[in-house]
């Protein structure tokens, strides 16, 4: 069973990065596609990002194309999101997710998450 645990958010200004990682534990860690999602208060979670086992397969939210970058390091069991000229409406709880099987874009295919780390965005 890998557990995920998610670092690196924080208050930044509109315009400024931050750098997500995602440390996993417990498991093979490139047995599992990973995931980023965000929540946002009295919104659903939404898809972020995906990377497969690989690497070789990334998929972005349209929302997020060209800000933000996902990448994975076998060697170090950790995923990042690096996420640049960010927008008040990217302020949210962003979570990591891992699955057995494929990249995905819906968070019910995902059956490991994190327990988030809360992004805020200042105008």
């Amino acid at each position: 069973q890998v557990q995920l645990v998610e670092s690196g958010g924080g208050l930044v200004q509109a315009g400024g990065s931050l750098l997500l990682s995602c440390a996993a534990s417990g498991g093979t860690f490139s047995s599992y596609a990973m995931g980023w999602f965000r929540q946002a208060p009295g919104k659903e979670r939404e898809f972020v990002a995906t990377i497969s086992r690989s690497g070789k397969w990334i998929y972005y939210a349209d929302s997020v194309k060209g800000r933000f970058t996902v990448s994975g390091d076998n060697y170090k069991n950790k995923v990042y999101l690096q996420m640049n000229s960010l927008k008040p409406e990217d302020a949210a709880v962003y979570y990591c997710a891992a699955n057995d099987l494929i990249t995905s874009r819906r968070a019910s295919d995902y059956d490991h998450w994190g327990q988030g780390t809360q992004v805020t965005v200042s105008s």
